[in-house]
């Protein structure tokens, strides 16, 4: 459990606010991963480093988890965004703030 604990505090502390310009070219490579406001982007993040893919294929058949769209990518661009992230090699986790 204490090992749980470490990669949550670890993750929490790689997370970071970014703009969607800084992560446009990601988006165009296929690596972001956009998650649900109803989620906690750390849970979302440890479960994925943790290989749950029990949880993950749950919450993408939920659509809460999932590559960004790109009509998302257009919202965001357009709207400037700023969004939460972390990096869960090969991924990068979004969320709105």
């Amino acid at each position: 459990m204490e090992q749980q604990e470490l990669l949550r505090a670890k993750l929490n502390g790689e997370t970071s606010r970014m703009q969607w310009t800084e992560l446009q070219r990601f988006f165009a490579s296929g690596a972001v991963i956009a998650v649900s406001h109803e989620l906690d982007l750390i849970e979302v993040a440890a479960c994925i480093a943790n290989d749950d893919t029990k949880a993950i294929a749950q919450w993408m058949a939920e659509s809460r988890v999932g590559r960004v769209s790109d009509a998302q990518a257009s919202a965001w661009l357009e709207a400037d965004a700023t969004l939460w992230a972390v990096v869960v090699k090969p991924w990068i986790l979004v969320q709105e703030i």
